[in-house]
């Protein structure tokens, strides 16, 4: 049985709540990821503790600095052997390849291109043309061409990323069922538009976490796929 496409993001820096969450859910997902908020909180220590219960484990921390940096911070997470970890598409193509080359075998490293908290009145905000579209795009080429793994993009964006690489992995988070709250997400579609237009992965959060029974939420969101 193929393996579900959902990672759900345990993002509390409760260690106890961490690990009951993972258990509650463990037979209806695809993985965990562990974002800043838990990392900070509990480092190498906590990523084994929460892998100890054997699903794979995508390590969100989002890398962007000099390319020598970012190098060095991943060879020092090398022992965790996440199944996927991120860097930030925006650090340029240098830093996007010694992330890869620093990467333990068997990681994929995907990029972010643009968060989905943004729109186009932030990006115009940092100085950057106003459209996600064209941003991701940009962005996904450049991904591609530094050799990495994939991306990570909302929904409305992974057709066009997946129509200029055909073999990239791609990460979408900001993924609500039809009839959940769209939080501090802007750019978000339903699970199963997002598998449809390419996804490779579907991150969901709070949809489960904070559901009243998450692994019957886990398993209604599975359903839909």
């Amino acid at each position: 049985m193929s393996r579900s496409p959902i990672y759900v993001a345990i993002d509390t820096p409760d260690i106890d709540r961490a690990r009951a969450l993972a258990n509650a859910v463990q037979r209806h997902v695809g993985g965990l990821k562990l974002g800043l908020e838990f990392f900070m909180a509990h480092g190498r220590a906590g990523v084994h503790e929460i892998a100890d219960l054997g699903l794979p484990i995508f390590l969100d921390l989002k890398f962007h600095d000099i390319p020598n940096t970012v190098a060095k911070a991943i060879q020092a997470l090398g022992p965790l052997n996440p199944a996927v970890l991120t860097v930030h598409a925006s650090g340029g193509r240098a830093m996007l390849e010694d992330a890869k080359a620093a990467a333990p075998t068997g990681t994929k490293v995907v990029a972010v291109t643009m968060l989905t908290s943004l729109d186009a009145h932030d990006l115009t905000a940092i100085g950057l043309a106003p459209n996600p579209h064209d941003q991701v795009v940009r962005l996904t080429e450049l991904a591609r061409e530094a050799g990495i793994d994939g991306v990570v993009c909302s929904g409305e964006e992974v057709a066009a990323a997946k129509k200029v690489w055909p073999g990239g992995f791609f990460v979408v988070p900001g993924v609500r069922p039809a009839d959940a709250a769209a939080g501090d997400q802007k750019r978000v579609v339903t699970p199963r538009a997002a598998l449809d237009a390419g996804a490779s992965i579907l991150v969901i959060g709070r949809p489960i976490t904070r559901a009243a029974d998450p692994d019957a939420a886990a398993r209604a969101i599975e359903a839909t796929l």
